[in-house]
């Protein structure tokens, strides 16, 4: 897709500017004008893009993360992916959706209209493809975000959308992200802990996401143009959603990341394909990836990520220190450091990880916007857009590696002319068409120069 790339500003080895969380001292009645002080309207007015299964689901963490949250405004480009999922939130929290007819919008400007609309805080969970597009869009509005993961499904997609982090910054304008486990109170005492140094420095983390298909292929209808049916099976077009290590194991890539304190790889190695989902149906993503990365400290992470029915699954986190290991399940949940001296740390035992008492459990999904709503009522709105690129691009390295079959350094990969479409997302229309590109074959599947 066509997009503005403009030089990169930023060196090959600071991709990621780990700084403040957000910029600060801008007034807070810019930020957040309905909750100024005690007397002001207390209602959080939330809009939302993207009205699928995530979206929805963000919908209720918001909710849940503050009574005044009030749903006032909602956009998809499919108006019966819209009114399903009004009309399921406004049945469970009837009380915080206040959407008018003339507030739904559907079609391919409803990104716009909702913009447009009193709102505080836009819920950005349309497929990847147009996150770069939607985040400039709603920052320009002057609105604080909430951003699904990844940023983007290509390297320029995270440039031109780093545009966008950048003036959020200069807007005093909140960006949260999607990933969920940096919220989860059990990590991050583990990961806390880990720096510490109880384990020593980490020498290698390896990462599982292995799965079933999320989900099956829709049927494709007589009157839907090709356009259509691609939308409605994003998952399985590497321009909507990136590949499925981009679009869903991104979250091990992140935690890697975290483990290895986001400093960039110097390059990784991957393998992958597609073994069991080779029907026409399931576009031109692949069914598995396993990558290498390697560290300037000498590390090394590993993630196996597969989408393969009826095999065994597993979501989990094994790190190896140079005085000991850890084992993290946050689904069991299991979060064991041991050390080689017979030493164990356990979240259950020892945890408490900002404020938290020792071995609370919280909901991650509710925590990231619980968070970004208290920072945006402090004045200091949280600005998580270079964490998110980061890890994004990451993912994106893995891909590149396991699609070409060649080892890929991380100069080249923020460098990359990689496009996975040729088609502005500003500009589309029903009738455009989109050709299906072939699958990647590993030794042949050539990045532009």
């Amino acid at each position: 897709m066509n997009r503005i790339i403009t030089p990169n500003p930023l060196t090959r080895r600071s991709f990621l500017h780990r700084g403040a969380a957000g910029a600060a001292g801008a007034a807070l009645v810019g930020a957040f004008p309905h909750i100024v002080n005690a007397q002001a309207a207390k209602a959080i007015k939330i809009g939302i893009v993207g009205c699928g299964g995530r979206g929805s689901g963000a919908l209720t963490d918001s909710m849940n993360a503050d009574p005044n949250v009030v749903l006032t405004a909602m956009g998809d480009v499919h108006a019966d992916r819209l009114e399903t999922s009004f009309k399921n939130i406004s049945t469970a929290r009837p009380d915080q959706v206040k959407v008018p007819d003339n507030q739904k919008f559907s079609g391919w400007d409803a990104i716009d209209k909702v913009l447009a609309t009193d709102i505080d805080i836009v819920l950005l969970t349309t497929p990847p493809g147009f996150r770069p597009a939607h985040l400039h869009k709603a920052i320009n509005a002057g609105k604080n975000v909430f951003c699904e993961k990844p940023l983007g499904v290509d390297a320029p997609a995270i440039r031109h959308a780093l545009e966008a982090v950048k003036k959020a910054k200069e807007k005093n304008l909140a960006i949260q992200t999607g990933f969920c486990w940096r919220y989860n109170f059990a990590e991050r005492a583990t990961w806390a802990k880990m720096h510490e140094g109880f384990i020593g420095d980490v020498r290698a983390y390896y990462g599982t996401y292995l799965t079933n298909s999320p989900w099956a292929p829709f049927e494709r209808q007589p009157d839907w143009p090709e356009l259509e049916y691609q939308l409605r099976n994003w998952l399985y077009y590497t321009w909507l959603s990136g590949d499925h290590i981009v679009e869903q194991a991104v979250h091990s890539v992140d935690k890697m990341s975290w483990a290895f304190k986001d400093v960039p790889p110097v390059k990784c190695t991957a393998l992958g394909g597609r073994q069991q989902r080779v029907e026409p149906e399931f576009g031109n993503v692949y069914d598995h990836f396993a990558v290498m990365y390697e560290f300037p400290n000498g590390g090394r992470g590993f993630i196996f990520a597969r989408q393969q029915g009826g095999c065994s699954p597993e979501n989990a986190d094994y790190i190896v220190g140079a005085n000991g290991t850890g084992q993290v399940n946050g689904f069991k949940p299991l979060h064991v450091l041991d050390t080689t001296d017979g030493k164990r740390w356990m979240y259950e035992k020892h945890g408490g990880a900002d404020g938290a008492s020792p071995g609370e459990k919280n909901l991650m999904y509710v925590q990231e916007h619980k968070e970004l709503i208290e920072s945006i009522k402090a004045g200091k709105p949280v600005n998580m857009g270079d964490q998110l690129a980061h890890s994004s691009l990451l993912a994106i390295m893995g891909r590149m590696s396991a699609y070409t079959g060649k080892t890929i350094t991380w100069d080249e990969v923020v460098d990359s002319k990689e496009t996975w479409s040729s088609i502005d997302v500003d500009k589309l229309e029903w009738n455009s068409k989109i050709p299906v590109p072939e699958v990647a074959m590993p030794g042949r599947y050539k990045i532009p120069a």
